[in-house]
């Protein structure tokens, strides 16, 4: 065989290894967020100050440090791959939206990768104050007036980083930035789902803003579908 042949065949080589080794993995690990115990009952928020929001909920809103569902599920809970064989390559191109409605935080915990950008819009009538919070990442604190144009910002290290509104004080919520693009938030019924990853052992975290921490080791082979359970002890906050 000519050198040339040896080398074209080289090439088709590294290029199938390329692609194979680029390709997202066939695993999926899911399963549900739950507590046991009492949680501390939501405290309704008094939004008379500001009508315009107030008229948005035909419920008085609530705050949110535990948000609970039937079966005891947990909502806004950020289930991430911690350690293992997980590709933390380049943050993704799409923007993830954080939203002021009803002067509420919508979602009132959103998730990004380190380096992906955030875009914050403000729904509302009233102008809003939104001051992330950081310690590893830099902490600003900006104005939005309502219908002006979204904040973009980005985070380069990895940190659950609390955001407030100094005009309204009961308005707060969560930044969770992470190394990996592996999350996920658990949705009204704990649910959450972390699919393509590749076969191997990871530890997977679970953070909740009031309970914590919880972590679990779990091995997955190729095409495996492994469910995965958290259960927070509800203490009061």
């Amino acid at each position: 065989m000519s050198i040339h042949r040896i080398s074209v065949a080289a090439l088709v080589i590294l290029a199938i290894t390329a692609i194979t080794a680029a390709a997202p993995g066939s695993a999926t690990i899911q399963g549900k967020v739950t507590y046991t115990g009492t949680p501390s009952k939501p405290k309704p928020i008094d939004m008379s100050k500001e009508p315009s929001c107030a008229k948005m909920h035909s419920t008085p809103a609530t705050t949110a440090n535990a948000v609970t569902g039937p079966g005891n599920t947990l909502e806004y809970v950020v289930v991430y791959i911690s350690a293992g064989a997980t590709d933390e390559g380049a943050a993704p191109a799409g923007n993830v939206t954080f939203d002021q409605k009803g002067c509420e935080y919508v979602p009132h915990v959103v998730a990004l990768q380190a380096g992906q950008e955030l875009k914050i819009t403000n729904s509302d009538q009233t102008s809003h104050n939104v001051h992330a919070m950081a310690t590893a990442n830099r902490e600003w604190n900006k104005s939005q007036p309502p219908g002006g144009e979204a904040i973009t910002e980005k985070f380069d290290k990895p940190e659950f980083i609390p955001v407030k509104c100094n005009v309204h004080p009961w308005m707060h919520g969560y930044f969770a930035v992470l190394k990996t693009p592996h999350f996920a938030v658990s949705g009204p019924d704990g649910g959450f789902k972390l699919p393509n990853l590749a076969p191997g052992k990871y530890t997977v975290s679970a953070w909740q803003e009031s309970y914590g921490t919880q972590t679990q080791e779990v091995t997955i082979a190729a095409g495996e579908n492994k469910t995965v359970n958290f259960v927070f002890q509800a203490k009061p906050y």
